[in-house]
């Protein structure tokens, strides 16, 4: 029934044909795991092995606990009206509170763990939890619905551009959660339960942990799963970027301006169609004749050259046949390896394309050697990793054959395997610099050196308002590097009034954002295809009204960017996110946890962005345990009081904690 393993350190038990094992994984963290048969190890997921930490385990005949540090599982197997059945809950050792319970479907039949067979020994996985009074839950990655508080919701997890799927979540109640399987599936968050769904797969996997608070929690959570690396310094400042600059010359002159008009610019981008075919992974020589030279120049402007790669492979280029017949392209269980419709150069109209499996490590190394030639090799280090949920078309990962698995199984974890083949491949070379933009992620992403940017956004003032919360929870699910195109992607008139007031404070919102980046497909906008360019999108597109209070906002994210690289640094070290909702350092007030228009941005600075076309001030929360400086005004607020700050067009409401010296002001 239930036996003691591990020398004493884990709990396994055994009900008819289900077997699971109860071990602990982390200070204060329990992994668990259920199958039907046997525990397999060799599964994909994104747990990193655990330091040692000192558990104490008891085993009677049908009840047993383990103890490591501040949680305590407990294990009871109980009689229903079906038979015996295990059971699960986890509770507080200190105080014996409960933080959560598994919770049976049915009093007959499911229990709280359902396994429904299917072929090969895979099969549709349930695993149910209690559901509690004024619970909230955050986390659980990028979303596009706007809501900070998750639950009442059902959340597909599955990749799909500008949803990341990052099965992780912190609730009120003090505990974080990882659903640790990259199977396509669902998560149910509702008033009479949770529960947690894995389409396809052989085996259920989660891991919890508590803290004394949310900053602990989260220090928990990045051990378990990795931690980010630090940021190098020239990632803090401004990235320039629009949908598309077609030739180096092109490039080169934006670069220059910005030169030229003293405005500061630490990266640009050249952005996808730069290369000759789809997954020849180089420049094209006729648009980009001498990528050297120019990284050289843009080198003494102090300016870092960003590449887009996807990991898409055009039957035109000319790697496409060696990863085909070396098997290293993702394969499918029908047909061949085609996954989405592409118009490359070179064809005229719309062609089936495939992408490379980063699940095999014969593909990471096939595809890096192409990187490091044809990119790393001229002096490229910033890496823009587009398109890398995979984007499917139509979105059937069931069909998909991953060298991990199956693409029901395995797929949530394509950018995770993608970002390693980057971070793999520089470590290799002895670089420890290492910023990846990827438009996904999954739990575990951040320790490869993972940014994340929203995807393709609407630019709209609903866009904007979402982006508050999206980056929020996809701090609270682990990936502390984060960004937003400026603006939006998906449209903006560049001569509107309008639009230049929604991008004004968009870049007010911007500085204070983890990452400072400007991107967008602005208007007028051609038809895709591999001429495509967009409107313009530098700083000075907008009019000379908005380059003025753009400018101001490129010169403030100058003077906080030593307070933020100490915020990187605390992320590196203790898995403590820079942008944050308020809960993190405020967790006694009752009000944090509501509040989702406004945030922090370290310790001492609580930024409360303008979402609303036309406003001249808004209200902002001060959280209780402090006392508030009103940076516009030098007026000082106390906590746990609301208070309607002025908004003027030049800046947004900004507060200061207890007196905080952070240069938020013109000097």
């Amino acid at each position: 029934m239930i036996t003691v393993a591990d020398d004493g350190r884990a709990l396994e038990v055994a009900v008819r044909h289900e077997v699971l094992r109860i071990e602990p994984w982390g200070a204060s963290s329990v992994r668990v795991r259920a199958a039907q048969h046997a525990i397999r190890d060799d599964l994909p997921g994104s747990l990193i092995p655990p330091k040692p930490v000192p558990v104490h385990v008891t085993c009677e005949d049908r009840t047993a606990s383990l103890v490591n540090g501040a949680i305590t599982a407990e294990v009871t197997i109980a009689g229903t009206d079906t038979g015996i059945d295990a059971q699960l809950r986890f509770v507080r050792t200190g105080t014996g509170e409960e933080l959560l319970s598994e919770q049976r479907a049915h009093f007959w039949w499911p229990g709280a763990r359902l396994f429904m067979p299917a072929d090969n020994g895979y099969g549709r996985l349930e695993q149910r939890f209690a559901a509690y009074e004024d619970e909230r839950i955050f986390g659980l990655g990028q979303r596009t619905h706007g809501r900070l508080d998750q639950k009442g919701l059902v959340l597909d997890l599955v990749q799909r551009n500008a949803e990341v799927s990052v099965p992780f979540l912190l609730s009120s109640r003090g505990y974080g959660f990882l659903w640790n399987s990259p199977a396509v599936g669902r998560v149910e968050l509702a008033g009479n339960g949770t529960r947690w769904v894995a389409d396809q797969a052989r085996q259920i996997d989660y891991w919890i942990t508590t803290g004394a608070n949310p900053r602990e929690i989260l220090s928990r959570y990045a051990d378990a799963t990795g931690h980010v690396p630090l940021l190098p310094e020239w990632a803090s400042g401004f990235w320039q970027s629009k949908l598309r600059y077609r030739t180096q010359d092109e490039l080169l002159a934006v670069a220059r301006e910005y030169r030229e008009r003293g405005l500061p610019l630490s990266v640009i981008v050249a952005d996808f169609f730069h290369w000759t075919h789809l997954g020849d992974w180089k420049f094209d020589p006729a648009e980009w004749p001498d990528p050297a030279a120019m990284i050289r120049e843009l080198d003494e402007l102090g300016v870092k050259l960003m590449v887009s790669v996807w990991p898409s492979v055009s039957p035109l280029s000319e790697n496409y046949r060696e990863l085909h017949e070396r098997g290293l392209l993702v394969g499918t269980r029908t047909g061949v390896p085609a996954h989405a419709p592409w118009n490359d150069k070179g064809f005229g109209t719309e062609m089936p394309v495939s992408f490379y499996d980063p699940t095999n490590p014969a593909a990471r190394e096939y595809v890096w050697a192409k990187i490091k030639q044809n990119y790393y090799d001229l002096g490229v280090r910033a890496w823009w990793l587009d398109g890398d949920e995979p984007e499917l078309q139509p979105g059937h990962p069931q069909n998909l054959s991953f060298h991990a698995g199956p693409g029901a199984e395995v797929v949530g974890l394509y950018p995770q395997a993608n970002a390693r083949t980057f971070h793999d491949g520089i470590r290799a070379e002895g670089d420890e610099e290492i910023v990846l933009l990827s438009r996904s992620a999954w739990a575990g992403s951040q320790r490869y050196g993972t940014a994340v940017w929203s995807g393709d956004i609407p630019a709209t003032w609903d866009g904007l308002r979402a982006q508050v919360r999206a980056g929020l929870n996809l701090a609270v699910a682990g990936i502390p590097w984060w960004t937003t195109d400026i603006g939006g992607f998906h449209g903006g008139d560049p001569d509107s009034p309008d639009y230049r007031e929604l991008m004004v404070r968009w870049f007010q919102y911007g500085v204070f954002c983890p990452l400072f980046r400007l991107h967008g497909f602005r208007d007028p906008r051609p038809a895709f295809g591999p001429e495509m360019t967009g409107g313009p999108n530098e700083a000075w597109s907008y009019g000379e009204e908005a380059l003025g209070f753009i400018e101001q906002s490129l010169r403030l994210r100058e003077r906080i960017r030593p307070y933020l690289m100490a915020q990187m640094r605390v992320a590196h070290e203790e898995g403590v996110p820079p942008m944050r909702p308020l809960f993190v350092d405020f967790p006694d007030d009752p009000e944090s946890w509501r509040r989702d228009t406004e945030f922090l941005l370290g310790p001492d600075v609580l930024v409360a962005p303008v979402l609303e076309p036309g406003a001249a001030g808004r209200e902002v929360y001060l959280p209780r345990g402090a006392d508030w400086t009103e940076t516009g005004t030098g007026r000082r607020h106390p906590g746990g009081t609301a208070v309607e700050a002025a908004a003027p067009p030049d800046r947004i409401p900004v507060f200061l904690r207890d007196g905080a010296r952070v240069p938020i002001l013109p000097e």
